[in-house]
This record gives structure tokens, C-alpha cells and sequence, in this order.
């Protein structure tokens, strides 16, 4: 990379490359709609952008640290086509981070943002989507999918990696399947009782619908706790749903 990176800046004089160092675009370049490179990290950003150059990205290079930097400099270049926004190991969920790609995707509605990050767990690439993110490309793939990537989403598209796609399949696939009768932990009251509490009832009214006294019911949810090896009504809760799914029946 330090080779490349060489050549780039000191053999071809001649042909100067878009950076995050100023404007200057040859006339091939001055052609060509833009790639905006937004990462904080000023190497990280010089390499990516000369990586993407050198794999017929088929489009110019700008790579700034921030787009504050970007509207200050941006008559110097061609107008953008895409924004790729490196995120590194940081978080979409990050509040600071998914309210910055909220307000990039507002600011350019009409240019694809494509965020790049070191991971590709799938509730990340869930909530860039929903923050106006057009794509999502882990660091794990290689430098031509990600120039792929890059090229469909300036071309309308939206790119997610299959990696994560298909982890989801887990779900798909205990979401069809019928939910455990919560019998087959508990008694016949329990069940009832662990019903009530996974609704969030109090005590009186669990006794009242199933015609029990309240010391009763109390003696039932020390056993569902016991068994469940739960410390309080929520975690009894939370443990039923997720043992049992949200659709539970009490009994067969």
C-alpha cells in the first residue's frame, strides 16, 4: 500500500489525484462525478482513497475529515455522486453517531451514503438503514466488492452484505415453528400464574381471574422463579418470552 501510495504522490506528478489535501482534478477527472470519503482518520483515508482509485471506481476522489470540511471545499470538485463514510469500530447505535448520518442523509437527500464499519452485525446495518443510510459495507470484504458496492449504490441501489442477511434465517425459522406450551416447565397453574406475569398483572388481579387466593398466587411465583432461576417478577418475564416465545399457550 505504501508503494502505491508513493507512486500516486511523487512518480506522476503530472496526474495529480483528488485527496484530502486540496482540489486539483485533471481534466478526466473534471468529467467524472465525486466520491466523498468522510473518515476522521487522515491515513485511513488517504489509503482507502487511493485503493478505490486504483480499481476503476469509475469515479473522482475527495476525502475529508468532516463535511464541514466538505462545504468549505466542495467548488473544487465535481459534484458528488456518492458519500462513504467510514466508521470504523464505531457504533450505528451510538446516538452521537446515527443523529451525524441522520443529518448527512438529510443534508445530501438526493447522494447514496454508504457507511463503512469493522462490523456487519445485522441490528447495526438495521438501524443505518433506518437512520437514511443507502448501503453498508463491513471491512471484512475486499476492496473490489467494495468498489461493487459502491457503484450500486450511486446507481440507485442498496448494498447489505449476504453474511448478515443470512444470519437471519435463525430467526425466520424459530418465528414459524409453534411456540413451547409453558406446561411443559410448569404446572397447570404455574402456567396460568407465569401467563399473568409475563402481562405484567399485579398479584390481586392474578388471584381474582383465576379464582386463588393472593398468598396462593405468591406461593406459585416462587416456584416460577425457583425454576427459572429468576430474581424478580421482570426477569420471570423476560425469561418465559424468550424460552417460550410471545404466543406461549398455557397448556396443550
Amino acid at each position: 500500500m505504501s508503494s502505491a501510495i508513493g507512486l500516486h504522490s511523487f512518480a506522476l506528478p503530472s496526474q495529480p489525484e483528488i485527496s484530502s489535501g486540496g482540489g486539483t482534478r485533471d481534466n478526466e477527472q473534471a468529467d467524472r462525478e465525486c466520491l466523498l470519503i468522510l473518515d476522521g482518520r487522515a491515513l485511513d483515508r488517504e489509503c482507502l482513497a487511493s485503493a478505490l482509485e486504483d480499481h476503476d471506481l469509475g469515479m473522482a476522489v475527495a476525502a475529508m475529515g468532516t463535511i464541514e470540511e466538505w462545504r468549505i471545499k466542495k467548488d473544487s470538485y465535481a459534484p458528488l455522486s456518492a458519500i462513504l463514510f467510514n466508521l470504523g469500530g464505531r457504533k450505528v447505535t451510538d446516538q452521537r453517531i446515527s443523529d451525524e448520518i441522520r443529518s448527512i442523509s438529510s443534508e445530501f437527500s438526493s447522494v447514496p451514503v454508504i457507511l463503512l464499519a469493522d462490523t456487519d452485525d445485522i441490528s447495526q446495518i438495521l438501524v443505518a438503514l433506518e437512520c437514511g443510510a443507502r448501503g453498508y459495507i463491513p471491512t471484512s470484504v475486499g476492496i473490489d466488492v467494495c468498489v461493487e458496492a459502491l457503484n450500486l449504490a450511486a446507481a440507485g441501489g442498496i448494498f447489505v452484505p449476504a453474511s448478515s442477511v443470512l444470519s437471519m434465517r435463525h430467526l425466520i425459522d424459530s418465528g414459524s415453528r409453534d411456540p413451547r406450551p409453558l406446561t411443559t416447565m410448569f404446572t397447570h397453574r404455574q402456567a396460568e400464574v407465569a401467563q399473568a406475569l409475563r402481562r405484567g398483572k399485579a398479584n390481586k388481579i392474578i388471584a381474582y381471574e383465576l379464582n386463588l387466593r393472593e398468598s396462593t398466587v405468591k406461593v406459585h411465583i416462587r416456584n416460577i422463579m425457583k425454576k427459572l432461576k429468576a430474581t424478580n417478577r421482570t426477569e420471570v418475564a423476560y425469561k418465559v418470552n424468550d424460552l417460550f416465545g410471545e404466543g406461549a399457550p398455557a397448556e396443550e
